[in-house]
């Protein structure tokens, strides 16, 4: 007869199931499905999240994991107790309607919002989010009851276990302190040395294959993975199927690259999680903010670094058949271009300068947005208040490229956008540890060897799943809890030394 933790773990490899069913059709809704199929998807997808929510929440689950409290299990199995009794209480609290409807709204409000951004349209968008936020609002009161967080900290714990506000607070009152004169004294700084331009023309085919060649050096698993092209860069799919996305533009070529080291990140993340935990939350990754630390490690601790720009500055020539003799293609013009620092008012194509500005603007509506403090009537003015206040860009009338150049509100994803700045900070401090432990690591990736960090990864970050909490798991890679500091550095580094 199966014990209680048998029977537990059975049922999640069955819930990873149906899970992985969701992610592959979420992918196939934002890359690759016809306009005609929203509706028929949003419905499919509302039934299906509901269902995994009643398996997740069943009420045998309490009892097995009671019944796991008297069992002699090892670290990995008490660590998967763990994260299960975690996502069971943080579930069970809601109820299938609200899931259900949430699904639907959000499905309804995204897929309105492709169409919305490319026309400028607010009003339009207006009451789609309004009802995304009421039920978001909904869940987040649920939820605090439920926990004792506060509303938006109880929405935050879903992406970041562990974080709160207060914290997320302190951490950005540094970044608020000091970036705005950083990005000063950085601009001076830039104009005696400009970007000399390349051009405005550039084919998509010869972007993917330059895309390709670069998922390839940094270790992407093609067997296990592919990239297409979406709306919004993201990473999807799962750990033996990740899909990743970016998108192209002809006049830039920038753009697609970096989406493309970034995701690339991200799904390397994925492919190396702990085999042999099929369906079981243990072997997820440990949280928004740590897996957005894996994509900037590859973007910008070391994707735009002087070392793998001298390496990659040769294969970028030659895939737009440029001259090395042409002052625009050099190393140096390269390396100016992807490190150039620019008060734009697109958050995706910030410079890491800027882009932690672009996340705390974000991250101050919606947890105001959440509280109740403020509506969705007043967002547009909240973000060019704010915009003015850090980047100095005036977005007014502009929904485009202001509180509409974002996917994350439309798909009731409250409480996300901090983890980018916080996987910034992780990114840094972590990439200090490889230096640190690997004294020849940039001197590789210069040679285009990637195998030093990334088997540095894998045993510290991606192997680990959610083994451990998100302070256990920097400690053990890298000494300490998060701080400020090797990021601050790190800028100062690059920038100013």
């Amino acid at each position: 007869m199966n014990n209680a933790y048998e029977e537990l773990s059975a049922h999640f490899r069955q819930v990873g199931d149906l899970q992985h069913v969701y992610a592959i059709s979420s992918w196939d809704e934002a890359a690759m499905m016809p306009d005609g199929g929203g509706p028929s998807r949003g419905q499919a997808l509302a039934t299906l999240g509901v269902v995994i929510h009643d398996m997740v929440t069943h009420e045998k689950i309490g009892n097995w994991l009671d019944a796991c409290s008297n069992l002699d299990l090892d670290e990995w199995q008490r660590a998967n107790v763990r994260e299960i009794r975690r996502e069971y209480e943080n579930l069970a609290c809601l109820p299938s309607d609200l899931i259900h409807a949430s699904s639907i709204a959000s499905s309804r409000c995204e897929q309105t919002w492709r169409k919305c951004r490319a026309d400028n349209d607010w009003d339009t968008m207006k009451p789609l989010l309004e009802e995304v936020v009421n039920l978001a609002r909904q869940e987040a009161t649920i939820r605090s009851e439920h926990s004792g967080l506060s509303r938006y900290d109880s929405l935050l714990e879903s992406f970041e276990p562990g974080m709160r506000s207060v914290k997320v607070d302190q951490l950005f009152t540094e970044l608020k302190a000091f970036l705005p004169g950083f990005v000063d004294d950085v601009l001076t700084r830039q104009v005696s040395s400009p970007v000399i331009s390349m051009g405005n023309h550039f084919s998509v085919e010869k972007q993917r294959e330059l895309g390709l060649k670069v998922m390839g050096i940094l270790g992407f698993d093609f067997d296990h993975g592919r990239l297409d092209v979406s709306h919004h860069p993201f990473c999807g799919g799962v750990q033996t199927d990740v899909r990743i996305t970016t998108r192209y533009t002809t006049d830039n070529f920038v753009e697609s690259l970096m989406a493309v080291v970034h995701e690339t990140g991200h799904a390397m993340y994925e492919q190396g999680r702990p085999t042999g935990w099929a369906g079981q939350p243990v072997a997820v990754a440990r949280s928004s903010g740590v897996h957005e630390s894996q994509s900037l490690i590859m973007e910008m601790q070391a994707g735009r670094s002087v070392e793998f720009m001298g390496f990659l500055a040769p294969l970028i020539r030659t895939t737009f058949d440029a001259a090395e003799t042409d002052e625009a293609w050099t190393n140096q013009n390269l390396h100016r271009l992807y490190t150039q620092v620019e008060r734009g008012l697109i958050r995706v194509d910030a410079d890491e300068a800027t882009y932690p500005l672009h996340v705390i603007l974000r991250y101050e509506i919606e947890k105001s947005l959440i509280e109740g403090e403020v509506e969705v009537a007043d967002i547009p003015e909240l973000w060019d208040s704010k915009m003015m206040t850090y980047l100095q860009r005036d977005t007014r009338g502009d929904f485009r490229d202001g509180c509409l150049q974002d996917v994350h509100w439309n798909a009731a994803l409250f409480g996300y956008f901090p983890t980018y700045t916080l996987g910034a900070m992780m990114a840094a401090q972590m990439f200090t540890a490889v230096k640190r432990e690997l004294p020849d690591v940039l001197d590789q990736i210069g040679l285009g060897d990637f195998s030093g960090l990334l088997g540095w990864l894998r045993s510290n970050v991606h192997g680990k799943g959610s083994l451990l909490s998100v302070d256990d798991l920097l400690t053990q890679a890298t000494g300490e809890e998060l701080n400020a500091s090797h990021f601050l550095n790190h800028l100062k580094t690059r920038y100013l030394d």
